[in-house]
């Protein structure tokens, strides 16, 4: 009776006890927790998935339409529209659930379909354009990233993340940019859809404004080189791919190839970006550091270099479509797959985005949109008139 108490009172002996009297059963194998949790994680993962990827099909459905492909509204820029208009509407009762497939889809998706961006391009289509192509777009590049830098933080007083993200949209290839950035800025989500916004905004008047534009050059010829001139002109100016697109077959025929081939020049300078744009933040973390600390501290301040591994991706996967091993059809589906990614991504990130935080932001950004917009139309201008001249 008293053995039996004792085995009542004292599970552990019990169950060793049993293991004891059937050695058997002991033996026997024991589930792991670890096969359970894999699927588990996915299942959290599943409804955010699945909700990016209905609003990016949606975009992309939406993209198809010839009126808004015409006017310059691609697949991404639908799908952020479509990902804000939910997300400030119903998504907020299923956040809870969806956040973290959303999160994923607006990170880790993102950094692969700018990797798998590279099959747009080639290094041969560096040969197209010439030296003067190469010149103008990096010129053009530069000179707006750093007159976006200064003018937004030194004039308007805007935070330096809104800054670049505005910059990098405005000078290298629009929504696509601002995604690559934004992981290098470390931004908020309102940033980035306030920055994506603005390029929306003034790349949609480019598609109107430039085929009016050429008209008036063809009298004076301020931009050399007629229909081809004009084309690359508008790839080094225009904001996004599907915008230059848009403006350039406006124009002509020739004025479209040369227009696309610039505008991918200017979209495979991204990945070097990035990397400098990584640097100079980690030198400038650095040196604040340093000014602020005191001491021993001042010694030890180092900043860390947040170095965007997908660029290196990016180039990689250029370099290997270079190589041209690739049938043409796998290229097709594997650009189809890079629009869904990236549309997913857009459209996370419209989950993710208030109005109320863009309200807050103001009329600042969009002046900034604005005065980067001017100077793509007047120094980008002087920039397409000077280079071939001197290197011509």
């Amino acid at each position: 009776m008293a053995r039996r108490l004792l085995f009542m009172s004292h599970p552990t002996a019990l169950t060793r006890h049993t293991h004891a009297a059937h050695p058997a059963k002991s033996s026997a194998p024991t589930l792991s927790p670890a096969p359970v949790a894999a699927p588990r994680a996915w299942r959290r993962l599943l409804p955010g998935l699945a909700l990016s990827a209905v609003l990016a099909g949606a975009g992309i459905a939406l993209g198809r339409i010839d009126w808004l492909a015409a006017h310059g509204f691609s697949a991404l820029t639908l799908a952020i529209v479509l990902g804000m208009l939910v997300g400030n509407t119903v998504y907020p009762r299923v956040a809870a659930a969806s956040g973290p497939g959303v999160n994923l889809s607006k990170q880790q998706l993102l950094r692969l379909g700018i990797i798998l961006y590279g099959l747009r391009l080639t290094v041969q289509d560096i040969g197209q354009v010439g030296l003067a192509g190469v010149v103008v777009d990096a010129l053009v590049l530069s000179s707006t990233f750093l007159l976006a830098c200064w003018i937004g933080t030194r004039w308007l007083g805007l935070d330096r993340q809104s800054t670049m993200l505005i910059g990098a949209g405005s000078a290298i290839c629009g929504a696509a940019a601002v995604m690559a950035a934004e992981p290098v800025v470390k931004a908020r989500a309102e940033q980035v859809t306030v920055a994506v916004a603005t390029v929306v905004v003034f790349g949609t008047v480019s598609i109107f404004l430039y085929p009016v534009l050429f008209q008036l050059n063809q009298p004076w010829q301020l931009i050399p080189g007629g229909a081809n001139g004009f084309g690359l002109f508008a790839g080094s100016t225009i904001h996004e791919v599907a915008q230059v697109v848009a403006a350039a077959r406006s124009i002509g025929p020739e004025a479209a190839d040369t227009a696309v081939i610039a505008k991918m020049v200017r979209v495979m300078m991204l990945a070097p970006f990035l990397l400098l744009l990584s640097g100079w933040l980690a030198r400038d973390t650095a040196r604040k550091a340093k000014r602020n600390a005191s001491g021993q501290g001042a010694q030890s301040a180092k900043g860390k270099i947040a170095i965007p591994w997908f660029a290196f991706g990016f180039i990689a996967v250029v370099l290997f479509n270079s190589l041209q091993w690739l049938p043409v059809q796998a290229t097709a589906v594997a650009t189809d797959i890079d629009t869904g990614l990236l549309a997913m991504a857009m459209a996370a990130l419209g989950l993710s985005t208030h109005f109320s935080a863009i309200r807050k932001a103001g009329a600042k950004p969009l002046l900034l949109a604005l005065i980067l917009f001017g100077w793509l139309l007047v120094g980008g201008g002087l920039i397409n008139h000077w280079v071939p001249v001197l290197l011509g």
